[in-house]
């Protein structure tokens, strides 16, 4: 498995990335499916969020990830102060993130917690698995948006408690309800049901690392 995840290729992502917010300390921005946060270790991967963005921002840094397949709201950092800052915020667990969702079949229940624990899958890197022995604690509120015939799905607002990778890809799969376009955790029919990844960042609170007000970005979600 390792030998296929260095040998990935991805396809070229002619979307642009949309400057939702800016000033001298943070970017807030929303990426397109389809493109890597970061550069990957394959040189044919040098596309990617932060490649992009350093072209502009010179000084711009990382904070957090969305998977490649997820669009929608992210915070870049300008300089090192603020991403010490916004790093502190993520760990604490002081921001906030809602994401919108589409899963394969109806879900019984309009609102719930799912709280599973995941853990690495050493053997099938990058994929992780639920683990009741070496898992870290993992927690997802959702809420049902809206239940949809064609084909036979449901529209959620998932608010990540913790954050772990992966983690609303397989809290989704662990309900047996996957989240359609998903490669790692669905099957070849919830696959192809889609042609992306249904995941879109909506929101991100966080207080910003300079004046301290809380900010409350929004993205509109695509699909």
């Amino acid at each position: 498995m390792n030998n296929s995840i260095d040998t990935f290729v991805a396809p070229v992502c002619d979307e642009q990335i949309e400057i939702l917010f800016e000033d001298e300390h943070i970017l807030l921005i929303n990426k397109p499916s389809g493109l890597l946060s970061l550069s990957g270790k394959n040189p044919l991967n040098k596309d990617s969020v932060h490649f992009r963005l350093v072209q502009d921002f010179p000084t711009a840094t990382m904070v957090h990830r969305l998977d490649f397949g997820t669009s929608g709201i992210m915070v870049l950092a300008l300089n090192k102060p603020v991403n010490a800052n916004l790093t502190k915020q993520f760990q604490e667990r002081t921001v906030v993130k809602s994401y919108l969702s589409v899963l394969d079949g109806h879900l019984s229940d309009d609102h719930g917690i799912i709280d599973v624990p995941i853990a690495k899958d050493k053997p099938n890197f990058p994929l992780q698995k639920i683990c009741y022995e070496t898992g870290k604690q993992a927690r997802s509120e959702y809420h049902v948006v809206e239940r949809m015939e064609t084909p036979q799905s449901t529209c959620v607002l998932f608010t990540p408690l913790t954050g772990r990778t992966h983690q609303l890809r397989i809290h989704s799969q662990s309900i047996n309800h996957p989240i359609l376009g998903c490669d790692l955790y669905g099957t070849a029919e919830t696959q192809a049901k889609a042609s992306r990844l249904m995941l879109h960042a909506l929101t991100l609170e966080f207080d910003h690392p300079i004046t301290g007000e809380r900010i409350k970005g929004k993205c509109e979600c695509p699909f």
